[in-house]
């Protein structure tokens, strides 16, 4: 009952009709409903909890889903919808090296002819030639085979 007396989850019964709602009805992500199951089997407004091993056996989830449930509700300053649902992302993904001119100097590289003493381009030869270029980024030898391939490029 760790987390019951340190993050209390109380909700009002507007929020409590809301979560029985999403776990009755309608069409949701399987962890949305499962946040809401443990939301309501946490919530202290209605009476006497069960301790966290009996509510994580009951609803199939570990002792540490209840704990994380608690904190995101707690966080959340008592948001219900902000704790079911999906955790937004801090950072925006990295964007890639790899932009259509890049893509275009690599395609015509690989079409060109390949360095005296090589019969033909490699991968890995694609690779040592691009780090020699300086405008284009250092890529590794799989990422030039994906480009190729997505762009059917063969090396012969």
């Amino acid at each position: 009952m760790g987390s019951q007396r340190k993050r209390p989850v109380r909700l009002t019964t507007q929020d409590r009709e809301e979560l029985v709602r999403v776990t009755t009805t309608g069409v949701r992500k399987a962890s949305m409903i499962m946040r809401a199951r443990v939301l309501l089997a946490l919530d202290t407004s209605v009476g006497e909890v069960d301790s966290k091993a009996v509510i994580a056996t009951r609803l199939g989830v570990s002792g540490e889903t209840l704990r994380l449930v608690a904190k995101r509700f707690a966080e959340t300053g008592g948001d219900v919808h902000a704790t079911i649902a999906r955790k937004k992302r801090d950072l925006p993904p990295v964007p890639s090296p790899v932009t259509g001119e890049v893509e275009a100097r690599l395609i015509a590289m690989a079409c060109s002819q390949p360095p005296s003493g090589y019969a033909r381009w490699s991968l890995r030869l694609l690779e040592k030639h691009v780090a020699l270029a300086e405008d284009i980024p250092d890529l590794d030898h799989s990422t030039i085979g994906r480009i190729l391939k997505k762009r059917n490029c063969a090396l012969i």
